[in-house]
């Protein structure tokens, strides 16, 4: 199988089978090929925020005819889910929709942003045997340190987790007809301490999610 597995860090990128594999040419993102087993995986550090790693799908698709797209890498945590790695069952995008005098209204991404509310999650791979508790993540280009709007995402969209990267990769998948997949670890309470929590929880995050992506690609 070829897997393009996306980290928008290079400290998620380089925790994952850290020193393996070939470095690819080019300028961005950052490509590192790893055979191992049965599976061809070209790992790229893409940047932040959902154009940044939607735009890299698309090339690990069209350049190196990945037949599965996966995400790795860091999250906040924003329900009282228990764990700190887990399994990305369903994706939405939390920042598409209509600012209303009243309110934010979120709509599935695409869509024409009026009419009733209604949230369409984007479902992934069933789980090969991750054995990580199951979670929804919301994405969005902003990071999360409101515990209010952290209680409105868990509310409005049944969110767990909240990244800036993954929702785009599964829109992404969608449309081309490729199945996708994840794991993200958390490092903050997407609250106040939040900015302080990332950095200083980040490099043991990634590994946590590098090693859990290891051993599902394994199961694969």
């Amino acid at each position: 199988m070829r897997i393009g597995l996306l980290a928008a860090l290079d400290e998620e990128a380089d925790a994952f089978m850290p020193g393996v594999g070939e470095v690819l040419p080019g300028a961005w993102p950052s490509l590192r090929r790893i055979e191992t087993g049965a599976h061809s995986i070209v790992l790229a550090s893409t940047g932040i925020g959902k154009v940044n790693i939607a735009s890299a799908a698309a090339l690990l698709h069209a350049r190196h005819g990945v037949d599965l797209l996966m995400t790795v890498g860091t999250a906040g945590k924003l329900s009282r889910i228990e764990g700190d790695c887990f399994y990305l069952a369903r994706a939405v995008q939390h920042d598409y929709g209509a600012r209303k005098p009243e309110a934010f209204v979120h709509y599935p991404p695409g869509a024409w942003p009026m009419g009733p509310a209604h949230v369409e999650p984007y479902e992934a791979l069933p789980d090969p045997g991750s054995d990580l508790p199951a979670a929804c993540i919301a994405s969005g280009d902003a990071f999360i340190e409101d515990a209010g709007y952290a209680r409105h995402l868990v509310a409005t969209l049944d969110a767990d987790i909240v990244d800036m990267e993954t929702a785009a990769v599964a829109q992404y998948a969608a449309q081309a007809g490729l199945p996708w997949a994840g794991i993200k670890a958390t490092t903050d309470d997407a609250n106040h301490d939040s900015a302080g929590d990332f950095h200083a929880n980040l490099l043991a995050a990634a590994r946590r999610a590098a090693l859990a992506m290891e051993r599902l690609i394994a199961r694969l």
